[in-house]
């Protein structure tokens, strides 16, 4: 059976018994810290940290590889973008200009925009790794009642839940239909032309929208039926109490968050310059 895309994943490593809520409070700091800065020196060292804790938590890489490849090509667009409507970028911001070749008009290749879409990159490369593991190391019950202890209404926690329970469901209805749609002549291997494949794959979409459609009334009739949403507050099975690797995870964490701060910004600027 092929593996889920973006679903728990159950495994005894140090990433996974740290609670939901510690989780939630690191990957803030994480992703908050590697958002401000522009410091290539700091992206380098939390992309090597964040590549150790994915060693840490046990998980394959092969278990999140197709979200991965979508992510790169999704970088590979985002960088192209940004070159197509800002290819002076990095000259601006670092104050000079070093033409490693024209191309046309005001279209060159600098170092300054080589190495600000460098930063870019790195940025990407430090949050997605974290971000993925903050998916598949949690389970859904437990992230749902760790948005719900940092403040945010049980209603939405539990439709967050829900959400990520529900995406591999609808992995596996996609699959299902798929097989169901080939094995009527619809073909949308790599035989067929991309049009084609794409027209085919389309085809797909009205049966699994209504598929998804029935399950989400099916979902709501029986969370009404037994009163979810009429008391103010409710408790959580899987909520766990705080454990030292917890305290310690969010001093680390929060060290790590105030020193990236503190070199960012020591000079005034955001962005370091080499040249």
């Amino acid at each position: 059976m092929a593996a889920e895309m973006l679903s728990y994943i159950d495994r005894k490593s140090p990433v996974h018994q740290l609670t939901g809520v510690t989780k939630l409070i690191c990957f803030i700091l994480w992703s908050t810290a590697a958002m401000l800065t522009y410091d290539t020196r700091i992206l380098l060292f939390l992309f090597l940290i964040s590549i150790l804790i994915f060693i840490i938590s046990k998980i394959k890489l092969e278990e999140i590889l197709f979200v991965l490849v979508f992510i790169l090509v999704f970088l590979f667009i985002n960088n192209v973008a940004i070159y197509v409507f800002s290819p002076q970028e990095g000259v601006k911001i670092y104050g000079s200009s070093h033409v490693l070749f024209e191309i046309s008009g005001r279209y060159n290749v600098t170092l300054e925009q080589l190495f600000y879409q460098l930063n870019i990159t790195l940025k990407y490369f430090t949050v997605i790794p974290a971000a993925l593991l903050f998916i598949v190391t949690t389970h859904p019950s437990e992230f749902a009642a760790s948005l719900n202890r940092i403040g945010v209404s049980y209603r939405i926690s539990y439709a967050v839940s829900l959400a990520l329970r529900y995406i591999p469901d609808v992995q596996r209805d996609f699959r299902n239909i798929a097989r169901a749609q080939q094995a009527r002549g619809l073909d949308m291997s790599r035989k067929e032309k991309l049009p084609k494949r794409i027209k085919n794959a389309a085809s797909i979409l009205a049966p699994l929208i209504l598929s998804s459609l029935n399950k989400i009334d099916t979902i709501s009739n029986a969370m009404e039926l037994r009163g979810f949403g009429k008391n103010k507050k409710r408790t959580w099975y899987s909520a766990r109490p705080f454990q030292k690797s917890d305290y310690f995870a969010i001093a680390l964490f929060t060290i790590l968050f105030m020193v990236t701060l503190i070199i960012t910004f020591h000079d005034g600027s955001r962005f370091y310059n080499p040249f």
